[in-house]
Order: structure tokens, then C-alpha cells, then sequence
């Protein structure tokens, strides 16, 4: 990306505060995007963006280029989303009104009609790791070894969630009278 090659370069003059000023526009979307994949919940996605934002800039001029800008800012996000999944679940009871009335309206959620709509329904269905592999190859437009270095995973490990991901999808399609491109 010819703007994350700018940010860089300002990183690298010493001036992190007009470097992250142009980071936090052209990866504000994506940061939520990660985050909710991971969490699955609009508002805690944007929180965590807010704190991932401020664990950039603390990390900025540390920043070394030994892997690119977006794996190096969707490794952090993915990390923080993680740790927060983790804290959420430790903390999530049956018992609490919220997260009955979200299980509650889970069960109770139509079934999806062919389209686009019905395949991104699938894919949020799918187990997380395969869920992130699709949205970024498809969604991301991300290379097979860039999602490696960002999963943290083998690339014959992304091959393989990608292939799982693509035959549930196709599976689960079919079953609704859609297609998988």
C-alpha cells in the first residue's frame, strides 16, 4: 500500500505523531473489522479499536519493519482481541439479562435466503480461525503467506482453514439453495 509506505517513512524520520495521524484513518475499518470477527459484538470491537489505537501509538517508534505495517497493526489487534475474548468469557453468565436476551435472539434468528446476506451469515458462522483466514483472502484481499505472518499460523495451516472454510461454506449453501462463488 503506497500509504502505509508513507507512514513508514514517517516512523522512520522520527515523527510518530503525523505517522499515526494517517494510521488511524486508513486502518480504522479494519481494526473494528478484526475486532469484531473476533468478538462478535459492534460495540466492545470498537472500544478495543480505541485501545489497540493507543497500544500504536505507545508502540510506534518501536516499530522496526521486520514485518510489514498491516501485519504488524493486525498482529497487535489480534492479540488485544484475543486477551479481551478471554476476559469476556471468564466474566459471561447465563444468568446476566444481556447475554440471555443475545442468546435468546441467536436461537431464534431466521434462516438466511441465498445471496451475499446468506453467505456472510455462513462465514460468521464458521470457528474463528477459518472466519479470519476468509475475511482476509476474500474480503482483505490478502496473499496466503500475509495471512500466515498475521495469524501467526503456518502457511499450509491458512491453505488448509481456507479449504475447511470454503467446503463448509459450499455445504452450507447448498443446503439453502445458494452457491459459493
Amino acid at each position: 500500500m503506497p500509504a502505509d509506505e508513507a507512514i513508514v517513512q514517517l516512523i522512520q524520520a522520527g515523527r510518530a505523531e503525523q505517522a499515526f495521524e494517517r494510521l488511524v484513518p486508513a486502518y480504522r475499518r479494519r481494526v473494528i473489522g478484526l475486532a469484531y470477527s473476533v468478538l462478535r459484538d459492534r460495540a466492545a470491537a470498537e472500544d478495543l479499536a480505541q485501545e489497540v489505537f493507543v497500544k500504536l501509538w505507545r508502540a510506534l517508534p518501536r516499530y522496526d519493519g521486520r514485518a510489514t505495517l498491516s501485519t504488524w497493526i493486525y498482529a497487535i489487534t489480534r492479540n488485544a482481541a484475543i486477551s479481551a475474548l478471554r476476559t469476556r468469557r471468564r466474566s459471561v453468565s447465563l444468568s446476566d439479562p444481556a447475554v440471555l436476551a443475545e442468546v435468546e435472539n441467536r436461537e431464534a434468528a431466521p434462516e438466511p435466503g441465498p445471496g451475499d446476506a446468506a453467505l456472510w451469515r455462513h462465514v460468521e458462522a464458521l470457528p474463528e480461525k477459518q472466519r479470519q483466514a476468509v475475511i482476509l483472502y476474500y474480503q482483505d484481499e490478502r496473499a496466503v503467506d500475509e495471512i500466515a505472518a498475521m495469524m501467526g499460523m503456518p502457511v499450509n495451516t491458512v491453505k488448509t482453514h481456507l479449504h475447511r472454510a470454503r467446503a463448509s461454506l459450499a455445504a452450507a449453501l447448498a443446503t439453502v439453495g445458494g452457491e459459493f462463488p
